[in-house]
């Protein structure tokens, strides 16, 4: 297996919010009573606030686990107290930073029973700056992939465009696997994916690079009045994309023992399977324990791959 999976991600801008806070371990966690930082900083890439993209972090202590200070928890609680940020207090005043951060997966189950696995921003460093880079270069990713499908979408309207979607997976630091879809808007780089041929039978190892792009798409609803105007309402939603520029310009080797091997990527997807098994026993056991159904989750053993291919 590789020795390690890229997945890495640079992003510069301006705090435009975030929703941190300081909490503390509890008494049945691996270090009781240790003080940390968990919640999410919105960083602004742009130079309209257009383009504002979130990085997660779950857990930041002041000390490293080789005992050094920690700048990241520095950071985070400079904006706790009281950093100035685009929201609060304009774009000017707005603090400057750079995350150097991973593409990861939040995966849960909503009050519906329904499973969710949303791409987000995970983790690692994030550093005060003066200077900010090109606007181009603000909201980078750079990833290795397993390719597994590549479709045509094609436009909806006269104001879209055709695109690619790519469907594989990336794998974390711990060389987790983690299904995404990306997509290429590149109409040279949508002809290229397609060549590819990619299938869950016949994956295709490389990797690409592109930009981050968080677009808030607005629409409005009229309803027709009995008497009077109509009433007018906007509805905003916020479409996040990892959109791909660059391309390896030779694929890896798919099965070999330096990149991953067939038995090694069953293996991950089986792992998977059994870490969404214990997602859904945890959601089980708490729904259960707030009386929202009567059973808790069953005891996680064993998770199989369904055959014809890689299927994630």
């Amino acid at each position: 297996m590789k020795k390690d999976f890229i997945n890495a991600e640079y992003v510069s801008g301006r705090i435009y919010q975030h929703n941190l806070v300081k909490k503390v371990t509890g008494e049945k966690s691996k270090n009781p009573g240790t003080e940390y930082i968990s919640g999410t900083v919105d960083i602004a890439t742009d130079e309209e606030g257009l383009n504002v993209i979130p990085i997660h972090y779950t857990y930041v202590t002041a000390v490293t686990s080789n005992g050094k200070t920690n700048a990241t928890y520095n950071v985070l609680d400079n904006i706790i107290n009281g950093a100035k940020t685009w929201i609060t207090d304009g774009k000017d005043a707005a603090m400057k930073v750079r995350a150097s951060t991973a593409l990861a997966l939040n995966d849960f189950y909503n009050n519906n029973d329904e499973f969710v696995s949303a791409k987000r921003n995970e983790g690692g460093f994030l550093n005060s700056i003066n200077e900010l880079p090109p606007e181009n270069e603000r909201a980078r990713f750079d990833l290795d992939i397993v390719i597994t499908s590549t479709t045509r979408v094609e436009a909806e309207d006269e104001n879209t465009e055709d695109f690619v979607k790519i469907k594989g997976a990336v794998f974390n630091f711990r060389k987790a696997l983690l299904p995404v879809e990306i997509v290429c808007r590149d109409e040279a780089g949508m002809s290229y994916f397609e060549s590819l041929e990619a299938s869950p039978k016949e994956p295709v190892f490389t990797r690409v690079k592109g930009n981050i792009v968080s677009n808030t798409i607005k629409r409005e609803i009229e309803e027709a009045s009995a008497f009077g105007s109509a009433s007018v309402r906007t509805v905003t939603r916020t479409v996040r994309e990892w959109q791909v520029d660059w391309a390896n310009p030779v694929e890896y080797t798919f099965g070999e023992a330096d990149t991953i091997t067939e038995e090694e990527l069953t293996k991950a997807i089986q792992d998977r399977e059994l870490d969404l098994a214990e997602i859904k026993k945890r959601s089980d056991e708490y729904k259960a324990s707030r009386g929202k159904q009567n059973t808790a989750g069953a005891k996680v053993e064993s998770a199989n791959v369904p055959a014809g291919g890689f299927n994630f």
